[in-house]
């Protein structure tokens, strides 16, 4: 009888490792997809501000909210099976592996804040763009409609506007560098996490066998060395960009 509860709660323990790691990975791809919706809004709005109708902007619009109540109700989920798992390492029955029921809670834990803070991070930066977007455009609708209203054909007024498609080209190429960077640290940020948990069973690994501690020590210095050197290129490139966009 005893065998028999044990076996339950094994496997209901295994249940809700596997429900955890199948919401982990639609998470992975829903964020990534979710990444390049709000990218693609901002280059797309950027081309065809001009033309593109309200019934398209809508269309997108609803796109959008629809993979963040999706992305919304998957983060939910999968809070509610850590706190199952959470539940489970306190029950009696569980307490002769608890050391190993709790490193594994931890990493499923971490993997779930990690997308959380992608999550809301991808959410707030595609909210800005958009309203960045919208004034941008509400200003250019107001030029158009003066233009074709007054009929303005004087020399000065015709420098101003040249002036400002100038100013708003430039800007155009600022907002793609942003969003490239964006991405590209967003991109980084998200596989620190899933290195981070990694790099937590190595060390628990390092700890018991002190030639492969050392063999840690090796890749973390190789490891800073290639951030600083990835960190000097992109400085060094967004520099040049900008130099390149006011000149």
């Amino acid at each position: 009888m005893s065998t028999t509860k044990m076996a339950t709660t094994s496997n209901y323990w295994e249940d809700l490792r596997k429900q955890a790691r199948q919401l982990e990975n639609e998470l992975d791809l829903k964020l990534v997809s979710f990444s390049k919706l709000c990218t693609s809004y901002s280059s797309g709005n950027q081309r065809t501000r001009d033309s593109r109708s309200d019934a398209t902007g809508s269309c997108h619009d609803n796109m959008l909210v629809a993979m963040t109540t999706e992305l919304e109700q998957l983060l939910s989920k999968l809070t509610a099976v850590n706190d199952k798992m959470a539940e489970y390492t306190n029950t009696p029955g569980s307490s002769s592996h608890n050391a190993a029921l709790m490193h594994t809670l931890q990493r499923h834990r971490d993997i779930l804040q990690d997308y959380t803070h992608e999550f809301h991070k991808t959410k707030t930066n595609f909210f800005s763009l958009r309203e960045r977007e919208d004034l941008l455009g509400s200003v250019h609708r107001d030029i158009e409609s003066y233009k074709s209203s007054s009929g303005v054909n004087n020399r000065r007024t015709e420098l101003f506007l040249k002036e400002h498609e100038h100013l708003r080209n430039s800007d155009s190429l600022i907002d793609n560098a942003i969003s490239i960077a964006m991405a590209t640290k967003e991109n980084i940020t998200f596989q620190r996490g899933m290195l981070k948990s990694i790099q937590t069973r190595v060390t628990t690994l390092a700890n018991r066998f002190p030639a492969i501690n050392s063999l840690i020590q090796k890749i973390n210095l190789r490891k800073r060395r290639d951030s600083l050197i990835l960190g000097g290129v992109i400085g060094v490139c967004t520099i040049l960009l900008l130099l390149y966009t006011f000149h």
